[in-house]
């Protein structure tokens, strides 16, 4: 899975090879194969397109 977020029309991917997400009060903790885990404050959940293998976040 990729997280990714809309900039101005484009996606702009910000993590690669996710395995784990978990929701958090502050914001999203995601987990990758290689890079371990790494919160992302600030950020939303807005939806998931399980084809395409993309989480769709809004930051701030």
């Amino acid at each position: 899975m990729r997280v990714v977020v809309e900039k101005e029309g484009k996606e702009e991917v910000m993590v690669e090879n996710v395995t784990r997400l978990e929701v958090l009060e502050q914001g999203i903790a995601v987990a990758t194969l290689f890079e371990g885990s790494r919160e992302i404050d600030g950020a939303a959940l807005r939806h998931i397109d399980f084809l395409a293998g993309k989480v769709y976040l809004s930051l701030g």
